[in-house]
């Protein structure tokens, strides 16, 4: 009985051993098959292609602009070209300075004419808008005024009396108040060219710095614009082989 179980194991065991072998040799059948189409395939390629670089390292033309609408000379210095942009920040510089420098002159004009209005015509300056200021100046008193309004059959143009009372001591007095008052308005109406000249010195530098942007992306793409293809080549009973491959693009 023993014999006969011992013979049925030693079947058993030689019967798995037989299986495992087999499938071992299958499956390095199989890797051996793939090895060979793998070296019969042809040769394999590594790209080194530096596009991607310079797509992130190039200027946004639209960025240059912004920054030269914001602050002039800002775009070129964001285009790599400050050299010529810092004209534009001088520039920008001068003409605040022109711009706060007219603003307070043409306020202590203002106030030195309402000052004027005041000791020499008696009037009060509360509640007055800027077209009365305008009109003390052409009539030497309020009478004169309203009348010249009736005779016109302006009534809704006319003056209270009251609120609204001015005479001038002199003609002189009068002319001298219209000189001052001419002065101030002038130079306020000078800021207005003041205020255009730092708008065309922004547009003018939005421009410059786009054109910058332009150069540097070229100039980036002439530096960047080569590939490298690195290519393994298998052949079958042969030694690998390093091919090498350079590409330029002018």
């Amino acid at each position: 009985m023993k014999l006969k179980t011992m013979k049925l194991t030693a079947l058993l065991i030689f019967a798995i051993t037989s299986s495992v072998f087999s499938q071992q040799q299958t499956s390095s059948r199989l890797l051996l098959e793939q090895e060979v189409r793998s070296s019969n395939s042809g040769y394999s390629t590594t790209n080194l292609n530096f596009s991607d670089d310079f797509q992130e390292a190039k200027k946004s033309a639209g960025l240059a602009i912004l920054y030269s609408l914001l602050l002039p000379g800002m775009g070129e210095l964001y285009a790599d070209g400050y050299e010529s942009g810092k004209y534009f920040t001088i520039a920008e510089g001068v003409l605040w300075g022109t711009y706060i420098g007219m603003s307070i002159h043409a306020s202590n004009l203002e106030d030195n004419y309402k000052a004027y209005a005041i000791t020499n015509a008696s009037i009060n300056t509360s509640g007055k808008d800027d077209e009365y200021f305008a009109t003390i100046g052409e009539y030497q008193n309020i009478e004169d005024y309203n009348n010249q309004k009736a005779s016109e059959r302006n009534f809704d143009q006319m003056y209270n009396q009251e609120t609204f009372f001015w005479k001038w001591q002199t003609n002189d007095d009068r002319r001298t108040y219209r000189s001052m008052w001419s002065s101030s308005e002038q130079t306020y109406n000078d800021l207005r060219f003041v205020v255009g000249a730092m708008i065309l010195n922004r547009v003018v530098s939005a421009i410059n710095a786009a054109r910058l942007v332009s150069v540097y992306n070229n100039r980036l793409q002439e530096e960047l614009s080569w590939n490298v293809s690195v290519g393994l080549k298998h052949t079958a009973n042969l030694p690998t082989s390093l091919n090498i491959n350079f590409q330029t693009t002018l």
